[in-house]
């Protein structure tokens, strides 16, 4: 089962960190930061963290008829973006 990852911020500070939870678990109060019972989930986006060797792991990863071939890669069109640069821009936490 995946967890979902949440957003918190402190209404007294501003400090903000991602906290991956299982869904039963209690939400977090206390700023670790600060130390004020004003740590609250923010709204955001849903987000989880896949594990383990499932579909998203194999396939999906190379061409479109699955394989991928190391020998004679195909240029990428001019439109694309960077596929260093990830699209979030590095700044989360998954890259």
């Amino acid at each position: 089962m995946p967890m979902p990852i949440y957003a918190y911020r402190c209404e007294a500070c501003g400090h903000a960190r991602d906290v991956l939870q299982k869904m039963s678990d209690a939400p977090l109060t206390t700023c670790p930061a600060c130390g004020a019972e004003q740590f609250a989930k923010q709204i955001t986006a849903a987000g989880f963290q896949l594990k383990g060797s499932g579909w998203y792991a194999t396939d999906f990863r190379g061409s479109s008829s699955g394989a991928t071939s190391a020998a004679a890669p195909s240029p990428a069109p001019a439109a694309q973006s960077s596929p260093s640069t990830p699209p979030c821009g590095g700044s989360c936490a998954c890259h």
